[in-house]
This record gives structure tokens, C-alpha cells and sequence, in this order.
């Protein structure tokens, strides 16, 4: 989950490391740092907290030189502190290192460097790394990176510095995400692009069991034996301004306000012409291929698998195949019902959660075929996948997920649209009809946008209670457990999500006067119960806020507020509905004044388990 930078060139890599370091903070602020070589010598700085913190360090203890890594921590081995931050080094000062990821054994390892005498520092797992590298050590470090990486088990994303050989820095992966990026007379290392966008646009994306060797001239690439693997040059076409903030206040705000251009671009290439069909070109299925599948399971994490709940409903109503959908970190330990006959569907923003990726590969192995719905090309979950469906929603930076979202819904409804045509299960017309008012959603979004105002005024009622509870029947209630997390993971208010219906099993036990309860009810085949269900919290003085299609004119005579959105089709309008939730959520956070684009203790893409 951590974020790695690495430079090597003539420029003072300092510069670098700092400004790549900004650009991945979303990834980890518990503690950054950096370590540079020159003449000699490996010279540290760290510091506990956010990248402020090290950047006061910086200026005031300047590093000069021209080779470095960094690196800004997501704490799982041992507290946010000073000497628990990264890069780590062994007792001399010859080996520096930084880490994503978890090493598995590193307590055997470490138990062992202390019977040889080794001191550690920190509380770490990646400290276990940089000792081994001194333990190991050959004369050559290469050779000495290649035979520490083969003790290792467990995730990573690493990057070595050696005082020994300061023409070159070397890398490896397994699991977790790194660039290279190539220059002329440099090259860098990161995590993750926008650390690199402002420099180059020219990149390597390493696969797992790769190092690579890299100096400023060159780039050598091998497998862990040392034979050489010939890399393709990936050329980013993002805009770099679409990493940064474009005058809104925080990265947030802004994905949310690109939702429409992020829709539009998600459809573009996949309605035919006439605006009557769904294509996915990427795909390019067969109806042999649709109707042999006998099931569809859908594993993802957190936002993304709110999206599969939805993906559910969709898939089983136009299309007519049966559809499980499974938190990713607990599928691979119930022994899965998964076989030839399964599509496995896998939806990751960043392509690389972690437990998302260990499930499609054990979907795999059980025989599934896979496709991947992600955001992030060349990511690991679109090379592990047969197929990928990208969202086109272009970088997300805020750890609190907006517009990848909105993206993902839209890619799973036409995906649906577009196999239940193929199976011949969803009749002609009903495809025009959903397309119709698919195809009106990025206009539509304003008529959501010019109630804003209405909106931060509901804030007032929200920001000072401890809970709040969203409820919502058919496909509301999985949009009712997205309104609830976008709530609790940056405003820190306590947030649960039921069925209309389960409120009478319980919950209706914690409902007392001035509670707030957001309710969903914008699919009208089951408004009526909806109605019902509003009215008993109500009868307990809950202060109610419903979200309707606009037109509706009976839940606004139940409940305290109304939201109204644009009437469409209601296989659409949960994707029109979400935007007034993460709007809400949004200005909550801020009225309690809370770093909206870095909740605490959470990070933007979770790469460890």
C-alpha cells in the first residue's frame, strides 16, 4: 500500500524524490523518507507523519547527490514512527531499501540475523531485508539482490541502493505495483504513474519475478536467474493536469465533478452508431461464448464490490445467468464452487488490490475464465486476467472512490446489455430503452450538481451525530452500502447500510428521535415497500432524507428532505443516485474538518492482506 519512488540521472535526485513522493502520499502518510548517495556514502531522511513532516527535515539536514529512492508508508509491521519509516538500512550504512508489501517469513529470517549478531532498529519487516543484504553480500549486487530475493516469501515491491555500486539502482517485484520510467540521461522508479507523468511518458511495467537493473542510460531487465527479458515500451497517454487538482479544493471534489467526462469516455467506444447496441471490441464474445457459461462470480474489494452487487442485478435480469457475488479476501478460503463453467469477474479501480488479484488467480486455477473490470492499464490484475474491460475514468488520487464508481457500474451494465443480447435473453427494445437513458447520464449529472448548495445545507444536521443509517430494497440497498462507506471513510461518523425490509429484525432497536436515516428509494417497483419502511422509522422520529427519481410525489410526504435526481430508466438511475451520496459525504467530512483526500488510516490502493 506504501508508495516508492527511485531516481538516478545528473539532476539532484532530492528534487525528484520529494515531488514523487507528493504524488503518492495517497498511497500511505504515516511516515515518509528518503536516502540519497553521494561521495560514499548513503545519507537517510525520515520522519514519522505526513510528507510535510520530511520535507522541514529535508530543508533543514539538506542530501545532495544524484541517486535516491523514497518512500511513503501505509504502517502494517510496527507503528507509524521515525525509525520505523523508510528506506531502511543495514548497520554500515552500505545497503538501502524500500518496501511495499509484507514479507511472510521475516520473523524466521530475522531470528536467524540475530543469532549472527545483527542489531535491527525498528519494528519492520523490510529492516529484515536490508541486514540480509549485508549478510549476503558477494562483491557484486546484482548477484547479492538476486540471492536475497530467493529467501524471501511474501509480497513486495522493492527497491536497493548499494554504496559499493552507485551507477545503478535495482528493483524487483511480486504482487505489488512498479514503473519504471525512462528518460534521457535518468530514469525513475515508482509505484504508480503520476509520480512520473511530469518527467516522462515512456515506461516499463514490471511483472512479477522480474529485476531489473537500472542505471541512467540503461535499463537491463531479467528473471530472477539473471536471463534477460525484453520489455515493451508503455506509453502513458494520460494528461498530467488530470493528476492534480484543476482549483477545487481537494482531489475528491474534483473526481466527482469529472464524473460526467469519465461516463462519456467509458461509452464512447462501446455503443454502436445508431445508439441501438452494446460492442465491446476487447471482448469480441460469440453467443457460443455467453451461453456456455453456466455462472458468473464477481469477487472484488470495498467500493468496487458494492459495484459487483449491482453487477449482480444487472447481469441476472438482462442477461438471465446466475451470478454470486464474494468479498475477494474471503473467496479462496470457503473452497469455492468455481469451475470451467464460471466467468470469474474481477473489479479493481487500480488493479492491484491485492486480495482481489490472489482471488482471481485461485478462480484460475479452478478452472474459471477470467476478465478483469479495472482502471489502470498494464496493472497486475489486467495481465493476470484473460480478458480486461477498462473503465477509462482516467487517475483517481482521492483514497475515497468516486468516479472509478461510477465507471464501473456503467462498463457492468453495458457488459450485461451486451451478453444478454448475445444469449438472447434481452429483447431488442429493452437494449434501446436502457441505452437511450444510458446515453443522457453525463447531461444529467448537472441537474444533481445544481442542487449543491441544498446539499451542504444538509450538513448542519449530519456533522455532529455519531450514526447514521441508509437503507434501501432491489438494487438501492447495494447503493445504499456504497452512500454508507463514501460516508464513514472520510467523515469518521459511524454508517451502516441495511435492506428496507431487515430493519424489523433489529435494527429498528437503535432508531430514536433525531437519527438520521438516509432513505433510497428510486426503483419503483418497490417503492411502495420503500414508503413503508421510511414510515417506521419515522413513527420513531428518525429525521429522514429520501433520494427519488425526479417526478416521484409519494416519499416526499414521508420523510424530512428530498433529493431528487433525474428520472431514467432504474437500471441507470443508481448510477445518477450515488453522486448526491458522495456530494453529501464530501461535505460532511469537510464541515468536521477532516483531510478529505487522505482519511485516516486508510490508503488509496491496498496491496497487502
Amino acid at each position: 500500500m506504501c508508495g516508492i519512488v527511485g531516481y538516478i540521472g545528473d539532476r539532484e535526485a532530492a528534487d525528484f524524490l520529494m515531488d514523487g513522493l507528493a504524488k503518492l502520499e495517497y498511497r500511505g502518510y504515516d511516515s515518509a523518507g528518503i536516502a540519497v548517495y553521494n561521495d560514499g556514502a548513503i545519507a537517510v531522511r525520515k520522519k514519522a507523519g505526513r510528507l510535510v513532516n520530511l520535507a522541514e527535515e529535508v530543508k533543514a539536514h539538506p542530501v545532495v547527490g544524484t541517486l535516491g529512492i523514497g518512500h511513503t508508508r501505509w504502517a502494517t509491521h510496527g507503528g507509524p514512527s521515525d525509525v520505523n519509516a523508510h528506506p531502511h538500512t543495514d548497520e554500515k550504512g552500505n545497503f538501502a531499501i524500500v518496501h511495499n508489501g509484507i514479507i511472510e517469513n521475516y520473523m524466521e529470517l530475522k531470528e536467524e540475523l540475530l543469532k549472527k549478531g545483527y542489531h535491527f532498529k525498528s519494528e519492520t519487516d523490510t529492516e529484515v531485508v536490508a541486514h540480509l543484504c549485508a549478510d549476503m553480500y558477494d562483491g557484486d549486487f546484482t548477484s547479492t539482490v538476486r540471492k536475497v530475493l530467493a529467501r524471501l516469501r511474501g509480497s513486495y515491491s522493492l527497491v536497493f541502493m548499494c554504496k559499493f555500486e552507485p551507477d545503478k539502482i535495482i528493483c524487483s517485484k511480486k504482487d505489488n505495483p512498479l514503473i519504471i520510467g525512462l528518460g534521457q540521461g535518468e530514469n525513475y522508479i515508482a509505484s504508480d504513474i503520476p509520480a512520473i507523468l511530469s518527467y516522462t511518458r515512456k515506461t516499463y511495467i514490471m511483472n512479477d519475478g522480474e529485476i531489473a537493473i537500472v542505471m541512467k542510460d540503461n535499463v537491463w531487465v531479467t528473471d530472477l536467474e539473471g536471463k534477460p527479458i525484453s520489455k515493451k515500451v508503455f506509453e502513458v497517454n494520460w494528461d498530467a493536469e488530470a493528476a492534480e487538482k484543476g482549483g477545487f479544493e481537494h482531489f475528491m471534489l474534483k473526481e466527482i465533478y469529472e464524473q460526467p467526462k469519465a461516463i462519456k469516455d467509458t461509452m464512447s467506444c462501446r455503443i454502436t452508431k445508431d445508439g441501438k447496441h452494446v460492442h465491446f471490441e476487447e471482448l469480441n464474445w460469440t453467443p457460443e461464448d455467453v451461453k456456455s457459461i453456466g455462472k458468473i462470480l464477481i469477487t472484488a474489494c470495498g467500493t468496487a464490490y458494492h459495484a459487483g452487487l449491482l453487477a449482480k442485478y444487472f447481469i441476472e435480469k438482462l442477461a438471465r445467468i446466475p451470478v454470486e457475488v464474494d468479498i475477494a479476501s474471503e473467496y479462496r478460503y470457503r473452497d469455492p464452487l468455481t469451475d470451467s463453467k464460471t466467468l470469474c469477474i474481477v473489479i479493481s479501480q487500480s488493479g492491484e488490490t491485492i486480495d482481489t488479484l490472489a482471488a482471481l488467480k485461485e478462480a484460475k486455477r479452478r478452472g474459471a475464465r477470467s476478465l478483469a473490470v479495472t482502471n489502470v492499464v498494464g496493472s497486475s490484475i489486467s495481465r493476470e486476467a484473460d480478458q480486461v474491460a477498462y473503465t477509462w475514468a482516467g487517475p483517481e488520487i482521492a483514497v475515497a472512490s468516486t468516479k472509478a464508481y461510477t465507471t464501473q457500474l456503467v462498463t457492468l451494465l453495458l457488459l450485461s446489455l451486451y451478453m444478454g443480447r448475445l444469449n438472447g435473453n434481452l429483447p431488442v427494445d429493452r437494449e434501446e430503452k436502457i441505452l437511450a437513458d444510458l446515453t443522457k447520464l453525463p447531461d444529467q449529472c448537472q441537474a444533481i450538481f445544481d442542487q449543491v448548495d441544498f446539499i451542504k445545507g444538509l450538513c448542519s444536521t449530519f456533522k455532529d451525530k455519531e450514526d447514521v443509517f441508509f437503507i434501501g430494497r432491489s438494487m438501492d440497498y447495494g447503493l445504499a452500502m456504497e452512500g454508507a462507506l463514501k460516508l464513514k471513510e472520510i467523515s469518521y461518523i459511524h454508517a451502516e447500510s441495511y435492506a428496507g425490509g431487515e430493519l424489523k429484525h433489529g435494527t429498528l432497536s437503535l432508531i430514536e428521535a433525531g437519527v438520521p436515516v438516509i432513505a433510497l428509494a428510486t426503483q419503483l417497483e418497490v417503492e411502495e415497500k420503500m414508503i413503508s419502511n421510511i414510515k417506521e422509522v419515522k413513527a420513531r422520529d428518525a429525521y429522514v432524507v429520501g433520494v427519488v427519481q425526479d417526478g416521484d410525489t409519494e416519499v416526499g410526504k414521508t420523510v424530512d428532505d428530498l433529493i431528487k435526481v433525474p428520472a431514467s430508466d432504474d437500471f441507470v438511475v443508481p448510477i445518477l443516485a450515488i453522486i448526491p451520496l458522495q456530494l453529501l459525504a464530501y461535505y460532511i467530512a469537510v464541515s468536521r474538518g477532516n483531510d478529505v483526500d487522505k482519511p485516516r488510516n486508510l490508503a488509496k490502493s491496498v496491496t497487502v492482506e
